[in-house]
This record gives structure tokens, sequence and C-alpha cells, in this order.
């Protein structure tokens, strides 16, 4: 098929359609929603929670929530208690079964069908990658991406760095969507920490009150947890 990227080891394409177009083909898919799922996944995980992602933010949540008996994770707004914010899931207690909505990540997670699926972010991206080769060669990495008020994709800086980093520690031919991935990482990977502040989602994040979050996000190969997406929820698969 034309844009599958079949002949190479190494794919990397934007959001759904994407997932959609390339994940039949690959022996693993990796979600990278660095701002912030992919993030809240890895400090979750991390710490002995499972994370059950659900694509809408609406008044079904609750209800999905106690369908697997989970607690629901709460707005970025709200000012204690769970959320996509990965400084309020720091001190999460092992055991915790939080389900969390998010259009992107979740939403991604949940499309990739039989195939293998794994979340990556800055923090665990060697960590990712090793785990992803353990499953084949053929390994597809998903840019999450961000949406427009239209509902549209809005390629994101910080997932396009994220899938790089993630490239980085792959082996195998690399398409060309892949290499240009690698290359956006390698030219901001020593400025990392401020180039996702200046960026528009990081931006955004911090205009509203969240610069902790995006500082943790754009901490590096800090981590060894490899969340895996087993029967509808993120555990903890250590490399």
């Amino acid at each position: 098929m034309t844009f599958d990227q079949s002949g190479f080891d190494v794919r990397c394409e934007w959001g759904e359609n994407g997932v959609r177009r390339l994940a039949p083909g690959a022996d693993v898919v990796v979600i990278v929603d660095v701002l912030s799922f992919s993030t809240c996944v890895e400090i979750a995980n991390s710490r002995g929670a499972i994370i059950f992602p659900y694509r809408w933010k609406d008044e079904s949540a609750a209800a999905f929530a106690a369908s697997v008996n989970a607690e629901l994770a709460g707005t970025r707004r709200a000012s204690d208690g769970y959320s996509l914010s990965p400084a309020s899931l720091i001190n999460i207690s092992a055991g915790t079964r939080l389900a969390l909505p998010s259009p992107n990540g979740s939403a991604l997670s949940l499309a990739t069908g039989t195939t293998p699926t794994l979340t990556a972010c800055l923090r665990n991206c060697r960590a990712v990658a090793t785990a992803a080769a353990r499953y084949g060669p053929r390994v597809t990495v998903i840019p999450a991406g961000e949406r427009w008020n239209d509902g549209s994709l809005r390629p994101a800086f910080e997932d396009w760095v994220g899938a790089g980093a993630v490239i980085s520690h792959l082996k195998g031919s690399l398409a060309p969507e892949a290499r240009a991935a690698l290359s956006a990482y390698l030219n901001v990977k020593l400025d990392l920490k401020q180039m996702l502040k200046q960026c528009g989602s990081g931006h955004e994040l911090i205009g509203r009150g969240f610069e902790q979050d995006v500082e943790i996000a754009s901490e590096l190969d800090i981590s060894e947890c490899a969340p895996t997406f087993v029967d509808g929820a993120y555990i903890n698969q250590p490399i």
C-alpha cells in the first residue's frame, strides 16, 4: 500500500489515521503523547498504578470508570485529585486503578486493535524502544498530536520530538518519516527543556499555570518503565 511504509522496519505517522494505516502491518505500535497522556501513564505505571484509557471527556467517563472498578481522573483545573496533569500523579499509590480520559493518547491506544501497544514519552524513550524491539523489527511510532478548535489534527512539536527520541534507540531501516522525526529530536536534544517550554503546547500549559507539568515531561531517559496495553489497561512492564 502506498502509505503503509512497509518497505522499512521503523515507521512513523501522525495520529489516528496513522494508527489505522500502519498498525495492521506492525509488530508493535508505540503511542507518543508527551503533553501529557504518555507522561501521565509513565509516572503512574512506574509507581504501580494501573491506567485505563478512555477517549471521551463527558458524562460517559464516570460510567466507564465504574465498569472497570477505577477512580476517574478529573480535569486539570481541579486543585486536588488525579488528572491529566503529570504533577498530580507524582504521589499516586501502588495498586490505584485510574480511568484517564484523553482525546489523543487514549483514543490512539484504543485504536490499535490486536497489535501490541506501548506508550512512550521523553522520560522513558529508551525503555519503551527496548521493550518494543522484543516484539519484532517492525515498529510503528505514532506521534499523537493535538487538536485545533475544529477537531482537526494539530501536529505537535513535543510529540514529533518524542517520537524521534524513541526512534533514536531503535535498530533497523528507517522510513523517511521516521528519519525526519529522529532529525528533529537530535536537533533539539541539548536544549530540550527550553524548547518544550517555548513550543505551542508548552506555552499554552505554562500560561494556564502548569509549568511543572512541562518540566516533568521534558526530563529525558530517566525511567525504566515501559507501559504496555493489556486487556484495556496500561501496566508497567519493566525492561
